[in-house]
């Protein structure tokens, strides 16, 4: 193992040695031996199966055939979760065959952030997530089930789903994908059709077929944002069977994938001999090997905010140091669009999870002796592929080396020696920066601030032209309790069409970034952030800022004195709090923590 990998690891499990050990014993003095629904008085089990057939029925009555509930964001806008419509029947019908019983045990939101980016909506994106939380729970606290299933992709969606299973971390749980859409119009194509639009050069007809295009069917986005993250990181915490993250819906594979995934957790209850319940499996390693894939694969950052969340569900605590230490032993391995041309298909097709996987184990920079889902407890299947052999299912080796070096590289000759993903920090405050898709000319900037409250009005001034110039965008109150944190995603082809007009371009801000935004180089999620009084709300139009992403810097040039005197301006933006439902979330805005601190209102253990 890595040294560096080794240290951090070691000291995230003594860090977390107390929280841990209340939570382990959470999770072990829920477990039983007998199912779960054993301990229901008879109206209580009467009313859980009342509408199940007689013969599941009499299965449930009695102690010998587990029952797994079934927890769905399935809903038929987002293209990622519509192939879930079918999930329910094909889980039924393949635990029924393999001695259980399924029941669907609830429903959980799933929004889109592609569908919300620079709307009202897009303030209730964050905290979509601990709502996703509380429905599974909700879902599963009938006490009817010995074992869940989990639907879901997308960016909010899995890191609710991961802390809602944890909270139920005594039944075994496998996490089941849908895929992602097949290639459309390409995401270079596509960014380079919004950087015109941006500038006037095309109409809106003409951006909407663009976008239409690319976004043309069932299944997850393909470009390498929070959402196809979330996919790599379930994976290599051994939560996806192998294989599962990246094979495209409504295809035989994928449904063979999917009754798998159900026969496969009823192997896992306390009914059987090989007990794993995922509050065990998802420990301090499982939780170091997601960080782990988010730098090698040049992930999203919003994993910066969810994976604190996660770990800390689990009684684990992490925090940016460790990012930022992994970051600098962990090679970036692949190329995926923000971080290059290729889509995750493409990224498939070069060899995809299982190859990036065994290059990871093969040095010594995974940890591979955690508990998974697989048939083996290790990692050591999860270097294999999935494949349809007349008809059946079957696990064989992937392939040993890359093919196509262009889109997965080795760790004797990756794309970069550090993961890219850095703290920074400075008399601004504390954030997070990411570089794997900055191009190195770029990743120093100095130039002064121009200040915004509100995102709209940076599209207006660069509208306007009053942006033509070198220019740190400094975007304030845009954290969890100034509006929810909601993502900037809007900003990016303004931005990358005033860097390629040969300016020197940064922004730096209090709230988030797409995960899918890359060039152009950002200081972001900084803390403190503006509504707790950060010094970001300090800086006027004209100061001089440094970003330096490489050393992780982020300072004002201004006298200290004089900036330490400064009076932190109030927020100009109005109309944040109310329409759109936003007005029923002002609990979570008050009480939300930092973003270096998961940013969630819910409390884990104390």
């Amino acid at each position: 193992m890595h040294p560096v990998i080794e240290k951090v690891t070691r000291q995230i499990i003594e860090r977390s040695r107390e929280s841990r050990s209340i939570y382990l014993s959470r999770v072990d003095a829920a477990l039983q031996t007998s199912p779960q629904r054993g301990r229901l008085p008879c109206g209580n089990l009467a009313h859980g199966f009342a509408v199940c057939s007689a013969a599941e029925k009499d299965d449930l009555s009695h102690a010998e055939k587990p029952n797994v509930g079934i927890i769905s964001a399935y809903n038929d806008m987002l293209s990622a979760h519509e192939p879930y419509k079918d999930y329910p029947a094909l889980i039924k019908q393949a635990v029924r065959e393999a001695g259980g019983v399924a029941q669907f045990a609830g429903g959980v939101p799933a929004m889109c952030d592609g569908v919300t980016q620079g709307m009202p909506g897009m303030e209730l994106s964050l905290f979509s997530r601990d709502v996703i939380a509380l429905s599974a729970v909700i879902g599963l606290s009938h006490g009817m089930f010995d074992a869940a299933l989990y639907l879901g992709v997308c960016d909010k969606i899995v890191p609710g789903l991961l802390i809602g299973a944890l909270s139920f971390g005594h039944l075994p749980a496998v996490f089941v994908p849908a895929g992602p859409m097949t290639s459309g119009l390409s995401n270079k194509e596509k960014s380079r059709a919004r950087q015109k639009y941006a500038e006037g050069k095309i109409s809106d007809k003409e951006l909407l077929e663009s976008e239409s295009k690319s976004y043309h069917g069932p299944g997850t986005c393909t470009f390498y944002g929070t959402a196809n993250s979330n996919q790599m990181m379930v994976e290599i915490m051994g939560l996806h069977l192998p294989g599962a993250s990246f094979v495209n819906p409504n295809t035989p594979l994928r449904d063979e994938l999917t009754k798998a995934a159900a026969r496969q957790v009823l192997k896992f209850t306390a009914l059987g001999n090989d007990f794993r319940p995922i509050g065990h499996a998802i420990d301090e390693k499982a939780i170091v090997n997601a960080i782990i894939g988010l730098l090698a694969t040049g992930g999203s950052t919003n994993h910066t905010i969810h994976l604190i969340a996660i770990a800390k569900a689990a009684g684990i605590l992490i925090n940016w140091d460790d990012f930022d230490h992994l970051s600098k032993a962990v090679p970036l391995l692949t190329r995926i669009y923000p971080n290059g041309p290729a889509d995750v298909n493409q990224f498939q097709a070069a060899g995809g999870m299982s190859l990036t996987i065994a290059e990871l184990l093969n040095h010594g920079l995974l940890h591979g002796d955690i508990l998974t889902i697989g048939d083996q407890r290790g990692m050591a299947q999860f270097s294999q592929v999935p494949v349809l052999l007349d008809g059946k299912l079957h696990w064989q080796e992937g392939p040993q080396q890359s093919l196509d070096p262009d889109i997965i590289a080795s760790v004797e000759q990756p794309f970069a020696t550090g993961g890219g993903l850095h703290v920074v920090h400075g008399n601004l405050g504390r954030g997070v920066t990411k570089i794997s898709a900055v191009a190195e000319k770029h990743q120093v900037v100095s130039a002064p601030a121009r200040v915004f409250d509100d995102q709209l009005d940076v599209v207006a001034a660069f509208k306007r032209g009053e942006l033509e110039q070198d220019v740190i965008v400094v975007l304030r109150f845009q954290g969890p309790k100034a509006n929810g944190m909601p993502e900037l995603h809007k900003l990016t082809p303004i931005l990358g069409v005033l860097q390629d007009k040969g300016y020197k371009v940064g922004l730096v801000t209090d709230g988030r970034m797409s995960g899918a935004s890359g060039k152009v180089p950002s200081a972001i999620h900084i803390c403190p952030e503006c509504m707790d009084g950060g010094p970001l709300a300090k800086v006027c139009d004209g100061d001089i800022i440094v970003l330096d992403t490489q050393t992780g810097e982020v300072n004002v040039q201004v006298d200290a004195a004089e900036f330490d005197a400064r009076i932190a301006a109030a927020n100009s933006a109005t109309g944040h709090h109310v329409g759109m439902g936003r007005e029923l979330f002002g609990a979570f805005r008050a009480h939300a923590s930092s973003a270096e601190t998961g940013a969630t209102n819910l409390f884990f253990v104390d």
